[in-house]
């Protein structure tokens, strides 16, 4: 009565078979009992008439019917019961969809709430799991040549043409207010303690040499046309090649006396630049004026267009170090997320700074979060198909389901003959 057969049958590569032999052996022993009580009602009417014989009879029919009503009720959960079209049979199969809401519904307002979810929290302690992350140098040094994989992705991804304009809009805005004074004094005495202004003012007397002595020829004649204009063709016929000879000897010989180790003008550019850096961080006029001279350079066209071939040699340079794993982009990175990792050890501050905020964005993404989850179980359930669905289901909680007919049909059993013993004590033995 009312056995369930499955379309497919039990293999090795089955992974429900244990399952499916486990529903089987208790839907039989269920029925068995079911059987036994219809078998027991046939015996008692075989037996001498008399009081426990009409006991037996009414503690059978009892448990028969209870078996008969349980079965039912558990085979209607999944199927209609010997096939027939009654009402409110099949629920699992015809109300998946909506079961599957509701399920959505139900984990994303009592289990996905945000009491939990702040407890989950602070027994993971996001801060300690980071830390311990980046302090293991395999780790992060594979975290870094995985996100140093991603840069050249990341770079061909951005339009060249909208990145320009990006650049273009944000590097004078960025430059000209007093962030662009502090980050250039900043960059002025990172440069000052690393001596490396003494190499730039090298370079920059280098390249006058040159200059002075490729354009001799034509500065030896500015002179002598300059002695004529302010001292008359007399004058300048006389002494002008003179007077050119002269000053360009004298300033190559104070070139000459600018060595790389000690000099007066050295020390005084020095000077200069230490005064030009300090009233770079404290003095309001000369910041904004340094903005503003750096704004008007940057938005030169001719600014501009060598910012975008720095750009195109950014990439390129970048992309190329990004994919060797000795770059320079790996040793960054992986440099960065030891630091960080060793700020988290030993700053308690920062550990619980990171906890908050890491909570605080997911408090806030949490109810964007909930819907969604609601909406991905209702759709992962509408798309199962219904018959595995059904299956799968009462392959899993099935056993306990026989165990509802099996104490459905003993109870009943139990309760046929108690109720007959307490009516036949109050009310005596009736005519059949």
């Amino acid at each position: 009565m009312g056995l369930l057969r499955y379309p497919r049958p039990m293999s090795d590569h089955d992974p429900d078979a244990a399952l499916r032999l486990t529903l089987k052996r208790h839907r039989a022993f269920a029925t068995g009992l079911l059987v036994a009580m219809a078998a027991l009602i046939l015996f008692s009417y075989q037996l001498p008439p008399g009081y426990w014989t009409e006991m037996l009879q009414a503690a059978a029919k009892a448990g028969l019917v209870g078996g008969l009503a349980d079965w039912f009720a558990v085979t209607a959960l999944f199927r209609r019961p010997l096939g027939l079209p009654i009402p409110h049979t099949a629920i699992i199969p015809n109300q998946k969809d909506r079961l599957g809401r509701g399920l959505g519904r139900f984990v994303a307002g009592h289990v996905f709430t945000e009491g939990e979810v702040r407890r989950v929290l602070a027994k993971l302690d996001l801060a300690r799991i980071l830390e311990g992350f980046l302090r293991d140098p395999e780790a992060s040094r594979r975290a870094a040549m995985a996100l140093s994989a991603s840069l050249p992705r990341i770079l061909a991804s951005l339009e060249d043409g909208r990145a320009r304009r990006l650049l273009a809009r944000l590097l004078p805005r960025i430059v000209s207010g007093p962030a662009g004074a502090r980050l250039l004094a900043r960059i002025l005495r990172a440069a000052v303690a690393s001596g490396q202004h003494q190499e730039v003012f090298s370079l920059a007397i280098g390249q006058l040499k040159v200059l002075l002595t490729a354009r001799e020829e034509a500065l030896r004649a500015a002179i002598e046309a300059r002695v004529r204009a302010e001292g008359g063709a007399l004058v300048g016929w006389f002494a002008g090649a003179a007077i050119a000879r002269r000053i360009l000897a004298a300033i190559n010989t104070e070139l000459e006396k600018i060595g790389p180790d000690d000099s007066d003008l050295r020390a005084a550019f020095a000077e200069w630049l230490a005064r030009e850096i300090e009233k770079l961080e404290s003095d309001p006029e000369r910041a904004a004026a340094i903005g503003r001279l750096m704004r008007e350079a940057l938005s030169h066209p001719s600014v501009a267009a060598w910012l975008m071939d720095v750009w195109d040699r950014l990439k390129i340079a970048l992309a190329a170090d990004a994919a060797r794993p000795d770059g320079r982009s790996v040793a960054l990175l992986s440099g960065i997320f030891a630091n960080a990792g060793t700020l988290l050890a030993e700053d308690q501050g920062a550990r619980e700074r990171l906890n908050r905020a890491a909570e605080g964005v997911l408090m806030t993404l949490l109810p964007s979060a909930q819907a969604q989850l609601s909406d991905f179980i209702a759709g992962v359930v509408t798309n199962w198909d219904a018959a595995t669905v059904t299956e799968k289901i009462e392959l899993r909680v099935g056993r306990d389901l026989q165990y509802v007919r099996i104490n459905g049909t003993l109870v009943g059993f139990l309760a046929g003959g108690v109720l007959f013993a307490v009516l036949t004590a109050l009310f005596g033995r009736v005519a059949h």
